[in-house]
Formats: C-alpha cells, structure tokens, sequence
C-alpha cells in the first residue's frame, strides 16, 4: 500500500484581515491527523510568518493574531519589518 500525503484541514476561522489599507491573509490549519492548529499570516507581497508553536485550538489560533494585531499593529507583517538581510561578503 502507499503512503499519501495528509489532508490538511482549514478552520472556518481563516480569513482575510485589512487595517490601516493593509490586508493579510489569517491561515489557521492542522494535518488531518493531528489535533494540533498552526497559525501562518501571509502579507499582499506573499511574505509568511508563521508561530513556532502549534496551538491545542483553532481559536486559540486565531487569538493569538488578534494579540499580535492589538500589541504590534497589523505593520508588524509588512516585508521591512520582516526581512532579515543577509550579510555582505567583502
């Protein structure tokens, strides 16, 4: 028998988000088998941040953007802030 790929299972809490003409896509999903949520924020530029630790719910998830909104602001997923150059070899 084969292997195949798991599904991924999307919450009804993904979304798109705009403030301050900024929007964002919320992605708020877990692998079919596992019962743990990861959260990922993608920018207009297709920049993602995704949270290191997974969430045990996909509401805890989606608090969880909504913290980083209250505390950082919707920028704080702007490209600028985002990008780490790499260093320059002389």
């Amino acid at each position: 028998m084969q292997d195949r790929d798991p599904n991924i299972v999307t919450s009804s809490l993904s979304r798109s988000v705009t403030s301050n003409d900024i929007t964002v896509d919320v992605r708020i999903y877990r692998l079919e088998h596992d019962t743990h949520w990861s959260l990922e924020v993608v920018n207009e530029e297709g920049t993602s941040t995704v949270w290191d630790a997974p969430f045990d719910t996909d509401s805890e998830a989606s608090a969880a953007f909504e913290l980083a909104i209250e505390e950082e602001g919707i920028e704080t997923f702007l490209d600028k802030d985002n990008v780490i150059p790499f260093p320059t070899r002389h």
